[in-house]
């Protein structure tokens, strides 16, 4: 029996009990026995009906659960079943989304094609309309030419009649002249054998004296054309131009250095010469090829000379030379030692001179390699004339000249510092040294007006910028101001002789004097073949022919001097 059958036993006889015991309560005038076997009898009767009903109770249960699992059973097939059909509706769902998409993808493409044709439509329309309108125009312009072309056949065949009519007199006005024309030229025929008898000159000695007479007034005529635009010229740039550097110069003043190819440095004693050659010459060669200087031990009194080329390592050299001989160490090892250290000291030094010029010149953005360059000319000189000093001269001259002319200042003092950059460049150079500093003025950048200034300012190139005749100017006021240069002997007495020897060729020349060191020539020419028209145009033959032949500093002013004297003796 399952649990439900004997909880429904157990209840049927509590019940009985109680039954019995609540009728053996009631019944007290009864016997115990007869109660309680008739409670015994009840209770049993009622049990037996509770397991009857609670096996009929079972039996139901039995048939409820089967009938449950069948249901379960059933009421799962369905589940199944639906969600096998919720899945396919899903996926007919999905099916139809995309060709839902599909087919809005194609109505959008659709609509932009028709869009885009209706557009093209519009714009076909609109074209179309123009043309009309322009044919249109057209049209009535063509009528309208056509009437005056119509007009114009009219008069036309009016004006052919005229013309015809004036060719005929032209045709008897042409007969004529070559009737008069050829009497002229029988009077004229006449005329000049008169003329060659009464002259004694044949024609062609005759043209020949004309042309010679005209040449030579056509001569004195340019030449006082010329003297004349001069003059012009004269007045109103000169007076200008003298301003203008005038102020310059007066804002401005530098001093002059001398060029050294060698430097002395100092000994305390004679005995110093041989420490500094060492054992064997050990010292002197290590020191050689340290600073790649030549050092010169001679009979020179307390002194040793340092001679190179390069200013720069000629300098690491003698500083290097002075402490070497104040520390009294010296030997090969303590040589490079020192030497690597005034090389160190040198660098910082350019680089601090590079960055303090462009600081005074208030130019910012140099690159480093160009600032270092610049540094560089502290040592280097040209004509005796140092040739950082001359730059920054250049630099200011051509600012303050570019500041009144209304130019760009900055530019130009940009311009002057770096017009000579191309000295400073280390290595053989193949090209002019304006050239050189053109090409590394746009290797790093510089603005196209400062590198055509760098490179025009000797004529290397054409000028493209207003900026490069003032570059030049400036250089040549640098380098033509009195005691800013010097030359050596031999040169300079040289290119003295070729002044006066180029003054010399020119026919009418007499004599010719180089004076102030070179910069002025004079020339005495012969008045009765040099009238005052040509002198002007023999000075500038003069200077063209300098400037193609000659080397030299600055500027070189060249005076023609034609002088009449009438004398005349009291007796």
């Amino acid at each position: 029996m399952d649990p439900l059958t004997l909880a429904l036993a157990a209840l049927g006889v509590v019940l009985a009990l109680a039954v019995g015991f609540v009728g053996a309560r009631v019944g007290r005038g009864g016997t115990a026995a007869a109660a309680f076997e008739d409670a015994t009898q009840r209770a049993e009767a009622l049990t037996a009906r509770t397991e009857a009903e609670a096996v009929r109770f079972q039996e139901r249960a039995d048939a409820a659960q089967a009938e449950l699992a069948t249901a379960r059973e059933e009421a799962r097939r369905r589940r199944a079943r639906l969600e096998q059909r919720v899945a396919e509706v899903k996926e007919r769902h999905q099916k139809a989304r995309e060709k839902l998409d599909a087919a809005r993808l194609r109505i959008d493409k659709k609509t932009k094609r028709l869009a885009a044709r209706e557009t093209t439509l519009d714009t076909a329309v609109a074209a179309v309309e123009a043309l009309t309108a322009a044919a249109e125009r057209r049209r009535t312009e063509a009528d309208a030419l056509r009437e005056q072309v119509q007009g114009l056949a009219t008069t036309v065949g009016r004006r052919q009649q005229e013309i015809a009519g004036r060719e005929r007199e032209v045709e008897a006005l042409h007969a004529r002249l070559s009737e008069e024309t050829a009497r002229l030229d029988r009077l004229v025929e006449e005329h000049l054998g008169k003329l060659e008898r009464a002259a004694d000159l044949s024609r062609d000695e005759a043209r020949e004296r004309l042309v010679n007479e005209l040449t030579r007034e056509a001569k004195l005529e340019a030449a006082g054309a010329v003297k004349d635009a001069r003059d012009r010229a004269r007045e109103t740039a000169q007076r200008e131009a003298t301003k203008v550097i005038l102020k310059a110069i007066q804002r401005l003043a530098a001093t002059a250095t001398i060029e050294h190819t060698v430097s002395a440095v100092p000994l305390k004693s004679e005995d110093m010469k041989g420490r500094v050659i060492g054992r064997e010459g050990r010292n002197i060669r290590a020191f050689e090829a340290a600073t790649g200087v030549e050092v010169i031990v001679d009979d020179t009194p307390d002194a040793v000379l340092v001679s190179g080329f390069d200013p720069v390592r000629r300098e690491v050299a003698r500083i290097s030379l002075i402490r070497l001989l104040d520390d009294g160490r010296i030997h090969p090892a303590r040589i490079e030692e020192v030497v690597e250290a005034v090389r160190e000291e040198i660098d910082t030094e350019i680089m601090e001179v590079g960055e303090q010029t462009a600081l005074e010149l208030q130019l910012h953005g140099l690159h480093p390699e160009l600032v270092k360059l610049v540094g560089r000319m502290k040592y280097r000189a040209s004509y005796g004339q140092n040739l950082l000093h001359h730059s920054i001269e250049v630099a200011k001259l051509s600012g303050l000249m570019a500041a009144e002319l209304g130019l760009d200042a900055r530019k130009a003092r940009r311009a002057g510092l770096l017009h000579d950059i191309g000295k400073v460049i280390e290595g053989d150079l193949e090209q002019p040294h304006a050239i050189a500093g053109m090409e590394l003025a746009r290797r790093y950048k510089e603005h196209p007006d400062v590198a055509n200034a760098v490179g025009a300012h000797h004529d290397e190139v054409p000028m493209a910028t207003p900026i490069a005749p003032i570059v030049q100017a400036a250089d040549a006021a640098s380098g033509a101001r009195p005691g800013a240069r010097r030359e050596a002997l031999e040169r300079y007495v040289q290119r003295l002789k070729g002044l006066e020897q180029i003054a010399s060729d020119f026919e009418g020349v007499l004599q010719a004097y180089a004076i102030q060191a070179g910069r002025e020539i004079r020339v005495m020419v012969d008045t009765a073949q040099v009238s005052d028209a040509v002198a002007e145009s023999l000075a500038s033959d003069i200077c063209r022919r300098i400037e193609r032949e000659m080397e030299y500093p600055g500027q070189i002013k060249v005076t023609v001097i034609r002088e009449v004297r009438a004398v005349s003796i009291a007796k």
